[in-house]
């Protein structure tokens, strides 16, 4: 949170967070994507990397899956939960 606090602070046009939630408790987990959907509420772009894809999917418009450094799927976050294929091939999990 910290470090989400300090990137804020410089007023970006998109934050980037890359793993924010790794190794965290649960509880501090959802902490963070309740202040991710706040400032997402509020305008704020935000590109994030995370393992936990069930919660990111309600936090995200469009996702992007990539494999060895290529884009492999590109869409809406719609468009990937009824494409399980997409999950299930590249991420090996079910949405």
């Amino acid at each position: 949170m910290l470090a989400i606090g300090r990137a804020l602070a410089m007023n970006p046009r998109l934050l980037v967070l890359d793993e924010a939630t790794e190794g965290l408790a649960p509880p501090v987990r959802a902490t963070i994507f309740t202040a991710l959907q706040l400032l997402k509420h509020e305008g704020q772009s935000i590109l994030v990397v995370d393992a936990h894809l069930r919660k990111l999917l309600t936090l995200t418009d469009r996702n992007t899956v990539i494999e060895k450094g290529r884009t492999v799927w590109t869409g809406t976050t719609q468009e990937l939960i009824e494409n399980p294929s997409v999950t299930n091939r590249f991420l090996g999990v079910d949405v």
